[in-house]
């Protein structure tokens, strides 16, 4: 029987004083226009207690966006664990990603606004952008993607564009995707080319939720919502820190989660990108798999006149390190979900390629 957590209980008490109504869902032909019909979260992104919100442990970059993630699965159904590939989850379950910034006196956004997960503490001035769903029909996931126009969110099936200006003045793009664009980064098996979820694997989830000391899979297990978890040391992890280190081996799970969470999904032995032999998904991959002296399929602008994805110990040779740090939207990489670079995990894959040894002949 659905159990709701102490944890979502108390995350509705402290930010609503509504009662709590119960999750809504709908047929692939009636979705409706506004996301409030869902009742999955309001525009103070205060959540309904009948789903769970959860992390995943490496950053995925969106222009610096936060990510609010929710979860639901209807009463008395439960998901089925995977070690490696995305959980099976029954038909009805709804996941969700509100993407929000923390926004200054004059309407700027900050990009360097901390936050930690735990939808108790929002940064002060928090603004939604879009709530992006994968809905569970009995054909397969649909992507919708909703955008917000004050305090609701419209159905925009388009995608959208929006002119930003960090507190920093730098005006960027951010960029909604259309539906078909969503399915294009969640078809994670390209010949089968069904939309799946991407965070809801055992190595993004396995952390402690935040603003609780409960692990994330066993708190979904104890709810009834997740069938089949392994003991403690039988669950993979992702790395949760995106800092250097001196340590090589910690240096290359970090540079590893990292590349799995952001490119993994296009470039893995079945994605969209499997043709570039170039495999970033964290699997058991040799370096010369993961471009180590590796020359590309396609050469051209995308490659800045480098000859490698990666050369041992100089990343500024490394066409790895030049797409990550381009916003060329010609050249950069990922293709979509980010208008500007990200520096702090730029730093992460361009220390660990200077660790490596070796040299390419």
């Amino acid at each position: 029987m659905h159990k709701l957590t102490f944890t979502a209980l108390a995350v509705w008490l402290l930010n609503s004083c509504t009662p709590a109504a119960s999750v809504q869902t709908f047929s692939a032909d009636s979705y409706p226009a506004q996301l409030s019909a869902w009742q999955l979260l309001d525009a103070g992104l205060t959540i309904n207690p009948n789903s769970v919100y959860y992390s995943l442990n490496t950053t995925l970059f969106s222009d610096y966006a936060h990510k609010l993630r929710t979860v639901y699965l209807p009463a008395g159904t439960s998901a089925t664990y995977n070690e490696f590939e995305s959980f099976e989850f029954p038909v009805g379950s709804v996941i969700s990603k509100t993407f929000f910034y923390a926004e200054d006196a004059t309407g700027r956004v900050k990009l360097d606004s901390a936050w930690g997960g735990d939808p108790k503490n929002l940064p002060t001035g928090s603004r939604p952008l879009e709530t992006r769903l994968l809905v569970r029909q009995q054909d397969g996931w649909d992507a919708l993607p909703y955008v917000w126009r004050g305090n609701e969110a419209y159905l925009s099936l388009t995608g959208d564009l929006m002119q930003l200006t960090s507190s920093e003045d730098e005006t960027f793009t951010y960029l909604v995707p259309s539906r078909n664009q969503c399915a294009s980064c969640h078809a994670t098996d390209h010949t089968e080319g069904a939309v799946k979820p991407i965070g809801m694997k055992a190595r993004h989830l396995n952390r402690t939720q935040p603003g609780t000391n409960q692990n994330q899979l066993e708190l979904l297990a104890e709810q009834d919502w997740l069938n089949g978890l392994p003991a403690p040391g039988a669950r993979p992890a992702n790395a949760s820190s995106l800092d250097l280190t001196d340590d090589p081996a910690e240096l290359a799970h970090r540079a590893r989660s990292y590349l799995d969470i952001n490119c993994g999904h296009c470039h893995n032995p079945a994605g969209a990108a499997d043709t570039s032999g170039l495999l970033l998904d964290y699997q058991d991959h040799n370096l010369a798999a993961l471009g180590e002296c590796k020359p590309p399929i396609a050469a051209g602008r995308g490659s800045g006149g480098r000859v490698y994805s990666i050369v041992p110990g100089h990343p500024d040779q490394s066409i790895m390190s030049f797409r990550l740090a381009s916003t060329d939207p010609a050249v950069m990489m990922p293709e979509l979900g980010r208008s500007l670079a990200h520096t702090e995990g730029n730093a992460l894959i361009s220390g660990w390629i200077s660790s490596l040894a070796g040299e390419c002949r």
